[in-house]
C-alpha cells in the first residue's frame, strides 16, 4: 500500500476533496495542517512544486494541484467513468466546480469591506446561480449524480467543497436545487466519508 502524505491549511478548502477520496479509498494518510500562514508556510513555501497547497506525498514523493491529484485517487476507484469521453465530461464537471470554487474566493478574501459587499452581491446574483443551475440541471439529466447515473470523483468534490463554499457565500447554495442536496446526502452517507466528516477538525471553511 502506498504512503500517503496530505498537505494543507487548516481549512477544509481545496484539501478537503482529497481527504474525502483517500477516505472513500479506505486509505490511511497523514493529515498534515499549516496552522501558520505568516511563519511557517513562507518557509515551506519554496520546496513545494508550484509554491502552492495541497500536496500530496505518495510514499516520500511530493505531487501538486487538487484536481489532477483527486483524479490520480479516483481512478483505482471506479470514479472516472468507464470511457475517455465519460472521464472528459466528469473533468469538466470538477474543473467547474474548482472555478465556481475560485470566483467565490476573489470576493471572500477581499480585504477592503467596501469593495467586498459589492463583489459579494455581484457574485451571488450573477455567478453562483449560473454555475449551481449548470449542475442542478446536470444532475437531474443524470439520475442524481453529474454524470453517467453513477458516482463519480466530481460528485465527492463538490460534496468536500461544499460547506465551504456555503459559508462564505452565506447561503444555503442548494436551497430550490433537490438534486445537488441529493448528491451531498448520497456521498456523506458513504460509511468511509461518514466517518471523516463525524471525525475531522470541525471548520468553516
Amino acid at each position: 500500500m502506498p504512503q500517503y502524505r496530505l498537505t494543507y491549511f487548516n481549512v477544509m478548502g481545496l484539501g478537503e476533496p482529497i481527504r474525502f477520496l483517500l477516505s472513500y479509498g479506505g486509505h490511511d494518510f497523514e493529515d498534515i495542517r499549516v496552522d501558520d500562514r505568516v511563519n511557517v508556510w513562507p518557509k515551506m513555501k519554496p520546496s513545494t512544486p508550484f509554491g502552492q497547497l495541497p500536496v500530496l506525498e505518495i510514499d516520500g514523493k511530493m505531487f501538486a494541484q487538487a484536481l489532477p491529484i483527486c483524479r490520480y485517487l479516483a481512478k483505482p476507484l471506479d470514479l472516472i467513468g468507464k470511457t475517455d469521453l465519460d472521464a472528459l465530461q466528469i473533468d469538466a464537471v470538477a474543473a467547474g466546480l474548482h472555478d465556481l470554487r475560485k470566483q467565490v474566493a476573489l470576493f471572500y478574501r477581499e480585504e477592503d469591506p467596501v469593495l467586498r459587499a459589492k463583489k459579494k452581491e455581484e457574485t451571488l446574483k450573477s455567478v453562483v446561480p449560473f454555475y449551481l443551475n449548470k449542475l442542478e440541471e446536470l444532475a437531474k439529466n443524470n439520475g442524481g449524480y453529474f454524470h453517467g447515473g453513477q458516482l463519480s470523483y466530481a460528485d465527492i468534490f463538490f460534496t468536500a467543497i461544499h460547506d465551504s463554499l456555503a459559508n462564505a457565500c452565506g447561503i444555503d447554495i442548494t436551497e430550490g436545487r433537490p438534486n445537488l442536496k441529493s448528491i451531498i446526502k448520497k456521498v456523506l452517507d458513504i460509511p468511509n466519508i461518514k466517518k471523516w466528516v463525524e471525525n475531522r477538525p470541525k471548520l468553516e471553511f
